[in-house]
């Protein structure tokens, strides 16, 4: 698609309004071809993989910022699920693995490498299930590994003894990691339908039907969005969606030029821009205060959900007339710990896990950064779970988990983590128990709308 000379300055302009980058280009490499029955060689394989495709990884992304004047925020690489080209291998041989995943993350320079994962929405390998085990041990002994496991798809239905296995690998990690605010539950996530071309982390990972190297960009700009509604004054909501759109369309458009100039100076694959809004804890870069700026009083009052819905469609339909390339999930994140007007809410008391929940039938992902008491039950976990994986299912959406039973940690405490992770406030949870519900484990059918062939 083409660009105007005059289209690219005056999207650059946003730069200087309010919080406008690229949130992430993403390097996806695939790791299928590295596998061997020695474990050493398989090691050497990944590392030499990554090395050659990545090392120059983060050169390439600060020429581009300096070509055009838009910062990247950060440069990534996912990989190929691990438990797929490396399903012979045992939980400390996937230990072993993700300390050399590690190690060539922190050669190239990057904050996260991830696709320490496994796609387990129907049943499970030996392999995958040694994987999972691995996981708690894998995110403690490493800085800069992230991992996600999908356990329900709308055409699978809902594997309840993965549900029940993540739980308790949740509240292990959070054990093994407690020295630190259980750290490792925020690089943890649980899918249902989790997608392939995914570039945000902690869920990104690289689908089996992805090139064998690609990048996948992931934009940005709350902020510039903020500031669009607030100038655009009490229009009615027809008009404000159109205002919404049009500045979804030019953030589009140039988070699409960045992704293609970095892959062009890769020599690889473009794949995809991911249009979703994601915050960050600075100030102005909250979709709170957008939610706030189009008219409730606070996240959580009566309106939420359907302001919401709103802005989650308009991004989207911007999206898809400013590029023929939108993939990933694409709309709006609403984690707590990373958006500052979410955290708000939350410490107000306006904010509750239950409004969190209906919030995610209409946005990105689910329930995402949401620090719980350090003792809630690992069924309780899983029937939260549960429940939002309920939601992507019969809603044919991409939907997600990253939740922190901080160890140790009440109702009124928080866990401050620092960076883009932000402070996440400890919410309370329902003491109603649901062990008999999903303690019977077994598969929820796929539902009827999966029947689509």
């Amino acid at each position: 698609m083409p660009y105007e000379f005059e289209e690219i300055l005056e999207t650059i302009k946003m730069t200087e309004i309010e919080h406008f980058d690229i949130r992430t280009v993403t390097m996806g490499i695939s790791l299928r071809d590295c596998s061997d029955r020695n474990l050493e060689v398989t090691k050497q394989r990944i590392y030499e993989k990554i090395m050659r495709h990545g090392s120059r990884h983060v050169e390439m992304a600060r020429e581009v910022e300096r070509q055009f004047g838009i910062s990247i925020a950060n440069k990534r690489i996912s990989i190929t699920p691990v438990s797929i080209p490396f399903d012979r291998f045992k939980r400390d041989e996937f230990v072993e693995i993700a300390k050399i995943l590690d190690k060539a993350a922190e050669e190239i320079g990057i904050d996260y490498l991830a696709g320490y994962s496994a796609l387990v929405q129907k049943g499970m390998t030996i392999g995958e299930r040694e994987l999972i085990a691995s996981i708690p041990f894998a995110l403690s002994e490493t800085k800069r590994i992230c991992s996600s496991v999908n356990i329900g798809s709308t055409k699978a239905g809902i594997n309840m003894d993965a549900i029940n296995m993540m739980a308790q690998v949740i509240k292990d990690t959070a054990e093994k990691t407690k020295d630190k605010d259980s750290i490792g539950c925020a690089k943890l996530v649980v899918f249902c339908n989790a997608v392939e071309d995914n570039p945000f982390v902690a869920g990104a990972f690289h689908g089996i039907s992805e090139p064998e190297v690609v990048l996948n960009v992931g934009i940005s700009g709350p902020g510039v969005v903020l500031d669009a509604i607030k100038e655009a004054g009490m229009t009615d909501l027809t008009q404000l969606a159109e205002v919404i759109k049009k500045t979804i369309f030019k953030i589009t458009r140039a988070g699409e030029l960045i992704g293609r100039k970095v892959a062009e100076k890769h020599g690889i694959d473009f794949g995809i821009v991911d249009i979703s809004l994601a915050p960050t804890p600075a100030e102005g870069d909250s979709i709170a205060d957008i939610l706030i700026a189009m008219g409730v009083e606070d996240v959580g009052a009566p309106g939420t959900t359907a302001a919401l819905a709103m802005l989650n469609d308009s991004v989207k339909k911007a999206g898809l007339m400013a590029s023929s390339a939108v993939g990933g999930m694409s709309g709006a994140f609403i984690p707590v710990s990373e958006d500052q007007g979410m955290i708000r809410a939350v410490q107000a008391g306006h904010l509750s896990i239950e409004k969190l929940e209906a919030m995610t039938a209409v946005c990105s992902v689910g329930l995402d950064m949401i620090a719980v008491p350090g003792d809630t039950p690992a069924s309780t976990i899983a029937g939260i779970i549960a429940d939002e994986a309920a939601i992507g299912m019969i809603n044919d959406k991409t939907t997600a988990v990253r939740i922190i039973p901080a160890y140790g940690k009440k109702v009124g405490d928080t866990v401050d983590y620092g960076g883009l992770l932000g402070l996440a406030p400890i919410m309370p949870v329902s003491t109603l128990r649901s062990d008999n519900f999903v303690l019977r484990g077994g598969r929820i059918p796929a539902p009827m709308r999966s029947l689509t062939n």
